[in-house]
């Protein structure tokens, strides 16, 4: 499985993007699907994923940012409104072949996209 991440880019705060990831593979709709990012100097955090059907997300990103998946399109996305400063970091999706995806858990990582917040 390789997964391609999309969409990064410079936003004001305040303002909205969305990220895209999109996983080559038939088994995709089996696997539980995350986002994940690191800020320079600290370590890689959970962002959200999707997993048997329902969703989770790290507290500092509920309420502003929305993963959803499109099987048919094998690619997983992130929406991220309300951006803020601290949300600054590069954005990895990544991939869990049996139970739900995490820094630890996952077997695939795609390689990362740069989101940049300016205040």
């Amino acid at each position: 499985v390789q997964l391609q991440a999309s969409g990064g880019g410079l936003v004001q705060a305040g303002g909205s993007l969305r990220l895209s990831c999109a996983a080559s593979g038939s088994t995709f709709i089996t696997y539980s699907m995350g986002w994940f990012r690191q800020a320079p100097g600290k370590e890689r955090e959970f962002v959200a994923r999707s997993w048997s059907g329902r969703q989770y997300y790290a507290d500092s990103v509920k309420g502003r940012f929305t993963i959803s998946r499109d099987n048919a399109k094998n690619t997983v996305y992130v929406q991220m409104n309300s951006l803020k400063p601290e949300d600054t970091a590069v954005y990895y999706c990544a991939a869990a072949r049996t139970g739900p995806v995490s820094v630890t858990n996952a077997d695939y990582w795609g390689q990362g996209t740069q989101v940049t917040v300016s205040s």
